[in-house]
Protein backbone atom coordinates (compact mmCIF):
# COMPACT_ATOMS: atom_id res chain seq x y z
CA UNK A 1 0.00 0.00 0.00
CA UNK A 2 1.49 3.46 -1.10
CA UNK A 3 1.20 6.13 1.38
CA UNK A 4 -1.03 8.19 -0.58
CA UNK A 5 -3.83 5.15 -0.78
CA UNK A 6 -3.47 4.81 2.83
CA UNK A 7 -3.99 8.86 3.62
CA UNK A 8 -7.09 8.18 0.54
CA UNK A 9 -8.57 4.98 2.87
CA UNK A 10 -8.28 6.90 6.54
CA UNK A 11 -9.53 10.38 5.10
CA UNK A 12 -12.42 8.81 3.31
CA UNK A 13 -13.78 6.60 6.34
CA UNK A 14 -12.96 9.21 8.63
CA UNK A 15 -15.22 12.19 6.21
CA UNK A 16 -17.71 9.06 6.05
CA UNK A 17 -18.30 8.48 9.64
CA UNK A 18 -16.76 11.16 11.56
CA UNK A 19 -17.94 14.17 9.71
CA UNK A 20 -18.67 16.58 12.53
CA UNK A 21 -16.13 15.55 14.87
CA UNK A 22 -15.41 18.67 17.08
CA UNK A 23 -12.81 19.64 20.27
CA UNK A 24 -14.43 17.72 23.48
CA UNK A 25 -13.45 21.16 25.48
CA UNK A 26 -16.26 23.08 26.86
CA UNK A 27 -16.24 26.98 25.97
CA UNK A 28 -18.30 29.72 25.57
CA UNK A 29 -15.61 32.52 23.58
CA UNK A 30 -12.45 32.27 22.57
CA UNK A 31 -11.10 33.58 25.93
CA UNK A 32 -12.79 30.32 27.73
CA UNK A 33 -11.12 28.06 24.87
CA UNK A 34 -7.64 29.89 25.53
CA UNK A 35 -7.88 29.10 28.87
CA UNK A 36 -9.01 25.39 28.62
CA UNK A 37 -6.09 24.77 25.78
CA UNK A 38 -3.05 26.01 28.27
CA UNK A 39 -4.92 23.48 30.83
CA UNK A 40 -5.21 20.61 29.18
CA UNK A 41 -1.40 20.37 28.61
CA UNK A 42 -0.31 16.76 29.82
CA UNK A 43 -4.39 16.66 31.32
CA UNK A 44 -7.13 15.05 30.01
CA UNK A 45 -10.39 17.56 28.25
CA UNK A 46 -12.55 15.66 31.04
CA UNK A 47 -10.53 17.31 33.46
CA UNK A 48 -10.25 20.43 32.29
CA UNK A 49 -14.13 20.90 31.82
CA UNK A 50 -14.55 19.41 35.26
CA UNK A 51 -12.46 22.38 36.74
CA UNK A 52 -13.23 25.64 34.61
CA UNK A 53 -16.78 26.17 35.05
CA UNK A 54 -15.80 27.26 38.83
CA UNK A 55 -12.66 29.04 37.02
CA UNK A 56 -14.81 31.23 34.86
CA UNK A 57 -17.49 31.91 37.54
CA UNK A 58 -14.39 33.46 40.11
CA UNK A 59 -12.47 35.03 36.57
CA UNK A 60 -15.54 35.25 33.66
CA UNK A 61 -13.41 37.82 31.68
CA UNK A 62 -9.64 38.45 31.00
CA UNK A 63 -9.88 41.70 32.68
CA UNK A 64 -11.10 39.65 35.78
CA UNK A 65 -8.56 37.12 35.50
CA UNK A 66 -5.51 40.09 35.08
CA UNK A 67 -6.30 41.36 38.19
CA UNK A 68 -5.69 38.35 39.95
CA UNK A 69 -2.33 37.14 41.03
CA UNK A 70 -1.57 33.13 40.59
CA UNK A 71 -1.52 32.51 43.95
CA UNK A 72 -5.28 33.44 43.78
CA UNK A 73 -5.96 31.35 40.27
CA UNK A 74 -4.09 28.31 41.94
CA UNK A 75 -6.74 27.43 44.24
CA UNK A 76 -9.15 26.83 41.03
CA UNK A 77 -6.66 24.58 39.14
CA UNK A 78 -4.76 22.85 41.70
CA UNK A 79 -6.61 19.59 40.41
CA UNK A 80 -4.96 20.04 37.26
CA UNK A 81 -1.61 18.92 36.49
CA UNK A 82 1.32 21.57 36.98
CA UNK A 83 -1.17 24.02 38.82
CA UNK A 84 1.26 25.95 40.22
CA UNK A 85 2.89 26.92 36.18
CA UNK A 86 -0.41 26.92 34.85
CA UNK A 87 -1.76 29.19 37.34
CA UNK A 88 1.47 31.96 36.62
CA UNK A 89 0.94 31.45 33.11
CA UNK A 90 -2.75 32.21 33.23
CA UNK A 91 -2.22 35.32 35.30
CA UNK A 92 0.50 36.42 32.69
CA UNK A 93 -1.43 35.62 29.97
CA UNK A 94 -4.78 37.24 31.14
CA UNK A 95 -2.21 40.55 31.64
CA UNK A 96 -0.95 40.80 27.82
CA UNK A 97 -4.33 39.94 26.32
CA UNK A 98 -5.61 42.90 28.36
CA UNK A 99 -2.80 45.40 27.71
CA UNK A 100 -1.66 44.64 24.44
CA UNK A 101 -4.50 42.91 22.41
CA UNK A 102 -7.56 44.72 24.39
CA UNK A 103 -8.65 42.09 26.06
CA UNK A 104 -9.58 39.91 22.86
CA UNK A 105 -7.84 36.68 21.23
CA UNK A 106 -5.53 37.25 18.23
CA UNK A 107 -6.45 35.37 15.65
CA UNK A 108 -2.65 36.06 13.76
CA UNK A 109 -1.14 32.94 15.65
CA UNK A 110 2.20 34.27 15.74
CA UNK A 111 1.28 37.08 17.80
CA UNK A 112 -0.79 34.85 20.17
CA UNK A 113 2.42 32.59 20.66
CA UNK A 114 3.50 35.58 22.83
CA UNK A 115 0.88 35.05 25.40
CA UNK A 116 2.47 32.86 27.99
CA UNK A 117 1.47 29.24 28.18
CA UNK A 118 0.87 29.42 24.57
CA UNK A 119 3.03 27.60 22.31
CA UNK A 120 2.78 26.29 18.38
CA UNK A 121 0.44 23.31 19.56
CA UNK A 122 -2.07 25.30 21.59
CA UNK A 123 -2.07 28.48 19.02
CA UNK A 124 -2.73 25.83 16.40
CA UNK A 125 -5.87 24.57 18.68
CA UNK A 126 -7.24 28.09 18.92
CA UNK A 127 -6.83 28.53 15.18
CA UNK A 128 -8.38 25.31 14.19
CA UNK A 129 -11.59 25.24 16.35
CA UNK A 130 -11.96 29.05 16.46
CA UNK A 131 -11.32 30.26 12.73
CA UNK A 132 -11.02 27.19 10.60
CA UNK A 133 -7.41 28.05 10.01
CA UNK A 134 -5.61 25.11 7.81
CA UNK A 135 -3.21 24.03 10.48
CA UNK A 136 -2.83 20.79 12.16
CA UNK A 137 -2.35 20.96 15.76
CA UNK A 138 -0.01 17.85 16.79
CA UNK A 139 -1.02 16.65 20.23
CA UNK A 140 0.45 12.68 21.89
CA UNK A 141 -2.79 11.59 20.27
CA UNK A 142 -1.94 12.69 16.97
CA UNK A 143 1.78 12.18 16.98
CA UNK A 144 1.15 8.53 18.26
CA UNK A 145 -1.82 7.64 16.08
CA UNK A 146 -0.15 9.11 12.41
CA UNK A 147 3.08 6.93 13.91
CA UNK A 148 1.36 4.16 14.49
CA UNK A 149 -1.12 3.64 11.45
CA UNK A 150 1.29 4.99 9.22
CA UNK A 151 1.06 8.66 8.06
CA UNK A 152 4.26 9.43 9.19
CA UNK A 153 7.23 7.48 9.52
CA UNK A 154 10.28 7.85 11.88
CA UNK A 155 8.46 11.30 13.22
CA UNK A 156 10.87 12.56 15.79
CA UNK A 157 9.04 15.60 16.95
CA UNK A 158 5.55 17.29 16.76
CA UNK A 159 6.81 19.52 14.22
CA UNK A 160 7.68 16.72 12.01
CA UNK A 161 4.56 15.03 12.30
CA UNK A 162 2.47 18.52 11.78
CA UNK A 163 4.40 19.10 8.35
CA UNK A 164 3.80 15.47 6.93
CA UNK A 165 -0.04 15.76 7.78
CA UNK A 166 -0.07 19.10 6.39
CA UNK A 167 1.44 17.52 3.13
CA UNK A 168 -0.74 14.93 2.58
CA UNK A 169 -4.01 16.21 4.08
CA UNK A 170 -6.02 18.41 2.08
CA UNK A 171 -5.95 21.66 3.16
CA UNK A 172 -9.67 22.18 3.66
CA UNK A 173 -9.86 19.12 5.81
CA UNK A 174 -7.22 20.02 8.39
CA UNK A 175 -9.48 21.59 10.92
CA UNK A 176 -11.71 18.68 11.50
CA UNK A 177 -8.82 16.14 10.40
CA UNK A 178 -7.03 17.31 13.54
CA UNK A 179 -9.93 15.98 15.68
CA UNK A 180 -10.67 12.94 14.09
CA UNK A 181 -7.10 11.74 14.66
CA UNK A 182 -7.63 12.80 18.87
CA UNK A 183 -10.87 11.29 19.11
CA UNK A 184 -9.25 8.39 17.28
CA UNK A 185 -6.31 8.04 19.73
CA UNK A 186 -8.61 9.01 23.05
CA UNK A 187 -11.08 6.01 22.04
CA UNK A 188 -10.15 3.34 19.93
CA UNK A 189 -6.19 3.72 19.13
CA UNK A 190 -5.68 3.69 22.78
CA UNK A 191 -1.69 4.09 23.80
CA UNK A 192 -2.04 0.50 25.45
CA UNK A 193 -4.29 -2.05 24.27
CA UNK A 194 -5.42 -0.45 21.40
CA UNK A 195 -9.23 -1.43 20.07
CA UNK A 196 -8.19 -2.53 16.59
CA UNK A 197 -11.31 -5.59 16.36
CA UNK A 198 -13.33 -2.01 16.62
CA UNK A 199 -11.14 -0.21 14.79
CA UNK A 200 -12.78 0.85 10.87
CA UNK A 201 -9.30 2.56 9.56
CA UNK A 202 -7.70 -1.05 10.33
CA UNK A 203 -7.97 -1.90 6.55
CA UNK A 204 -5.13 0.88 6.02
CA UNK A 205 -3.31 0.72 9.05
CA UNK A 206 0.52 -0.08 8.69
CA UNK A 207 0.55 -1.75 12.61
CA UNK A 208 -2.77 -3.65 11.98
CA UNK A 209 -1.18 -5.19 8.64
CA UNK A 210 2.38 -6.20 10.63
CA UNK A 211 0.70 -7.71 12.98
CA UNK A 212 -1.40 -10.03 11.11
CA UNK A 213 1.62 -10.59 8.96
CA UNK A 214 3.27 -12.01 11.94
CA UNK A 215 0.96 -14.38 12.97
Amino acid sequence: MTTKQRYEGVIGWFGEHMPAAESELQYKDPYQLLVAVILSAQCTDKRVNMTTPALFEAFPTPQDMARATAEEIYPYIKSISYPNNKAKNLAGMARMLCSEFGGEVPSDLDQMQRLPGVGRKTANVLGAVLWRKEVMPVDTHVFRVSERIGLTTGSKTPLQTELKLERNIPSHLLPVAHHWLILHGRYVCTARSPKCSECGISPWCRKFAADNRSK
